[in-house]
């Protein structure tokens, strides 16, 4: 205990002379950071280390009500700056989105968990980032790449409403079965393979255990160098369970390579482009990350195995766990305000004909109110209160402060799409308010519902996918996924509540319900 000691203390203290020299070194620029509650030096402010920012959002609602819309917590060694404003949030990401459109450097868990960055999330802005980003935009959500995958949809659409049907007459727990729909269907568009359930179930649990885990695994990412001595224990189940996700992940991409390799020796006409399409009905995101050339900054390489089992999981988890949280607070509102499936129904029935079993994604177009419930949905509940952190390429002026090149800055997501000078009622669970210019006063719900502008270009009333350079590329995806499983969830069963519906929040991986849904669902008779 005695060397323990010495040791914890002696990096203390060299930590603590190399804060002062810091502080007392820092420009007069630097003390007009934002303001924020009093920090000792190193420490920061040591309380807020073992919570997420979730977990802080009451905390920074009542610092910005002290401070006001920009406000400073000192995490560890370096300040994370905190955006409550639109008209700042608009500055920053949109007007100097260059300037704000870097990542602050990787804790040590995120660096083993990216593969040293290669992933669109984590990656530094710059060649790297534009080319792992171009190739998910451009290969697969294109929209004529979006279209092919509406098989796989329509396969998950039946997985999904069986599982329902299997469930009754006992009440659904909803959220099991739509995490399981949406793992199936980004498996699908990842590995290309309609995989055995094992086999996804195998996927989902490695996901899943690490993902579940990060919370606590954030003591590593503080002083890591005192953190490996005095958690070597966590340390090492931290690499069990990421080693567990290489045993499960890269035989399905070696496996999808080798297919590859395969129907090439038996097609040899040189015809790239023809052998991807005639290899699979649909080409998956793995064809393209074994196609890809990182930039000259990276010598023009192809990606290791390593660096795309990190996109995969990327992939998978932003795909997942967003989408299908989305989902279920949406179907929770269905559920505790009947009225609104009711109307969603009628709308429905309009576009439908009875005898049909399935909506079609052709048919979502004609849907003005399930569009409005959707951007309801994601106004009232983002699955993530907060975008990831971004940062400042040097020393820049927000709002009469500065931005501090060493920091992060983070946007309050779910606070923004809740203020009261551009949604009346702004807790009201009101589809109808995106029916109407006025937000709730009648109107060409039609023109409304398609002009809003979610990327935030002239007005940022919300933000679920964030905006900007940043702003989260499969956000169109996400849409068409809303719409399409919560019009068939309407169109196919009705909604009862079990119990009484609880809205609480609970803050895992992404903000999902404290108590999660349990209703009902009842076969439609149409006739």
């Amino acid at each position: 205990m005695e060397i323990w000691f010495i040791i914890i203390v002696s990096l203390c203290i060299a930590a603590l002379v190399r804060s002062l020299l810091h502080l007392f070194s820092s420009s007069s620029s630097a003390r007009r950071i934002p303001p924020g509650p009093l920090a000792f030096p190193i420490i920061g402010n040591i309380a807020w280390l073992r919570k997420s920012f979730a977990d802080l959002e009451p905390t920074l609602l009542s610092l910005h009500a002290k401070h006001g819309p920009l406000v400073t917590l000192h995490l560890g060694s370096r300040p994370a700056v905190f955006v409550s404003s639109r008209s700042l949030a608009h500055r920053a990401l949109i007007q100097n989105g260059a300037a704000f459109s870097s990542r602050p450097p990787p804790l040590p868990t995120t660096k083993i968990i990216t593969c040293n960055q290669h992933s669109i999330s984590s990656a530094f802005y710059g060649p790297t980032w534009r080319v792992l980003r171009r190739n998910l935009t451009a290969e697969i959500l294109h929209p004529s790449r979006v279209r092919s995958y509406s098989r796989a949809r329509k396969w998950v659409l039946d997985i999904l409403l069986n599982r329902i049907r299997a469930a009754a007459p006992e009440a659904v727990r909803a959220v099991d079965h739509f995490q399981y729909a949406m793992f199936c269907l980004l498996v699908m568009m990842c590995f290309g393979d309609r995989l055995e359930e094992a086999q996804i179930r195998e996927v989902e649990k490695v996901q899943r255990a690490l993902l579940l885990s990060l919370r606590r695994f954030r003591v590593l990412n503080y002083w890591p160098t005192v953190g490996k001595i005095l958690f070597r224990q966590r340390w090492a189940e931290f690499h069990e369970l990421h080693n567990n996700q290489s045993k499960v992940l890269l035989p399905l991409i070696r496996a999808r390579s080798e297919a590859r390799g395969k129907f090439r020796e038996e097609h040899t006409d040189g015809n790239k482009d023809r052998v991807r399409v005639e290899m699979e009905q649909v080409v998956s995101y793995v064809d393209t990350l074994l196609d890809l050339q990182l930039p000259p900054e990276e010598g023009k390489r192809n990606l290791t195995e390593p660096e795309i089992m990190a996109l995969c999981s990327e992939f998978l988890n932003g795909g997942t766990d967003t989408t299908s949280t989305a989902l279920q607070w949406i179907m929770a509102n269905i559920v505790k305000y009947p009225q609104i499936q009711e109307t969603l129904y009628g709308e429905i029935s309009s576009v439908v004909r009875p005898e049909v079993e399935a909506v079609e994604e052709e048919d979502l177009q004609r849907m003005w109110y399930l569009k409005a419930v959707v951007l309801e949905g994601l106004r009232r509940h983002p699955p993530g209160h907060f975008v990831l952190p971004h940062a400042v390429t040097e020393d820049i002026e927000l709002g009469g402060y500065v931005i501090p090149k060493e920091g992060s800055v983070n946007f309050m997501v779910a606070h923004m799409g809740l203020d009261p000078e551009v949604w009346e009622d702004p807790m009201a669970f009101k589809p109808e308010r995106f029916l109407s210019g006025d937000h709730g006063s009648g109107g060409n719900g039609e023109a409304v519902v398609e002009g809003f502008d979610l990327t935030g270009s002239r007005e940022i009333k919300m933000m679920p996918f964030g905006v900007g350079r940043r702003m989260c590329p499969g956000y169109g995806l996400a849409l068409l996924h809303l719409e399409y499983f919560v019009a068939n969830l309407v169109w196919t069963f009705e909604w009862k509540a079990f119990d009484e519906v609880d809205l609480s929040e609970k803050s895992q991986f992404t903000m999902v319900m404290k108590n999660p849904l349990q209703a009902m669902a009842l076969p439609r008779v149409r006739k």
